[in-house]
């Protein structure tokens, strides 16, 4: 969401700025992202606390929510997202996913120059792989009219008012994540599935028909529930569990400390057919391919540090830490990994983008020992 925020103060030795945006707790604005005016600047190196001063007002976007202790990460440096590209009013670059094969990227830059809007930057997204020339142009269309309303906005809003909100969580992911490799798309709601339909039809018009409406009824009489078919709510149960089994017999145990994520690779029942090395090997591939779905199941972000069995071979090292990183380019979240240490451990990071799955379904408990339990209502719902 973008806010009309007002300045609380400036941290020189930080580089950062505490910003009020009307939700209780400050945000905070570091100094690389703060949009420094030339003419102010005379010649001078940008420095945050020349540009903003306490009490002043400025238009802010919220980049991460907040998370445990910490306020909501913000940026001066807006940005409207659409459905295939990103409408940046306050830059000028050019942009296109580097996720795409770069016979695309070629094929959207030709179309990208003669589809930008003047004195706006633009970022083509993963998703316009394979979209016409057409649906760019009025997706950027879209982007456009949208800023200019947010921009009247503006113009009329108090210290603390939202000038923008996203769209709601369900079109945030029709946006994000549903595209053509999908084949049906199902809702549980007859007016949520019209919604959608609106939607699609507008973005993405031969992706309408795979909208179906889901019956809470099945002819039997007896109530059903669309995340109970689907056996949503035991997955999630099953993702809040410490250990995760491996279909060969292994499995891992998952753990979460103030400073990191810990995983732990055992090889349990799995006792191979040849030698205790490809045994092994087996092993940590099948755990490499887990881990990298885990990760992104329970949504695992900062530090993360993962004891694979000891390997001797340093060619079984190498495969198990090639086939890991070839799982993690799946992952839409920005990760880095480190080299198998001598230890046998591997070290990396994964963007803190949410507050995970643990912190979503669970809350505090002294109960017996300080922990998490679950919150029951929640998988009710």
């Amino acid at each position: 969401n973008i806010y009309k925020g007002r300045v609380q103060n400036v941290l020189p030795g930080m580089e950062a700025a505490f910003v009020d945006i009307g939700k209780g707790r400050n945000g905070v604005l570091y100094a690389g992202e703060v949009l420094y005016d030339e003419a102010d600047l005379d010649g001078e190196p940008a420095r945050i606390e020349s540009q903003l001063k306490p009490g002043q007002t400025v238009i802010v976007q919220v980049t991460k929510d907040p998370m445990g202790t910490k306020g909501a990460r913000l940026t001066q440096q807006l940005s409207l997202a659409g459905r295939f590209c990103v409408l940046s009013p306050f830059d000028s670059m050019l942009g296109i996913s580097r996720k795409l094969p770069e016979a695309e990227r070629d094929r959207l830059r030709k179309i990208l120059k003669g589809v930008r809007p003047e004195g706006y930057g633009l970022i083509v997204r993963t998703a316009a792989e394979g979209c016409t020339p057409e649906q760019l142009v009025a997706d950027v269309e879209r982007l456009v009219a949208r800023w200019k309303r947010v921009e009247e906005k503006i113009e009329q809003a108090k210290a603390l008012d939202m000038v923008y909100a996203e769209p709601d969580l369900v079109l945030r992911v029709i946006r994000d994540v549903f595209g053509s490799e999908h084949t049906d798309l199902i809702v549980d709601d007859e007016e949520l599935a019209e919604r959608i339909r609106d939607y699609l039809s507008e973005t993405s018009p031969e992706d309408v028909s795979k909208v179906q409406v889901y019956s809470p009824d099945g002819g039997d009489g007896e109530p059903r529930s669309l995340f109970g078919d689907w056996q949503i709510t035991a997955q999630i149960r099953r993702a809040l569990e410490i250990k995760v089994w491996l279909k060969s017999g292994g499995y891992l145990i998952i753990e979460k400390t103030e400073a990191m994520w810990v995983i732990d690779v055992n090889t349990g029942r799995f006792v191979g057919k040849d030698n205790l090395e490809e045994t092994i090997l087996k092993n940590n591939i099948e755990a490499a391919i887990e881990i990298a779905r885990q990760l992104r199941l329970r949504d695992m972000g900062g530090i993360i540090v993962i004891d694979f069995v000891d390997m001797i071979v340093p060619a079984h090292r190498d495969e198990v830490l090639k086939r890991f990183k070839a799982e993690l380019a799946r992952d839409k979240t920005k990760t880095r990994v480190m080299d198998i240490s001598k230890l046998g451990l591997v070290q990396m990071t994964r963007k803190n983008v949410s507050k995970g799955l643990m912190e979503v379904f669970t809350e505090p408990t002294d109960d017996v020992i300080p922990g998490r339990r679950l919150i029951k209502k929640l998988l009710d719902e």
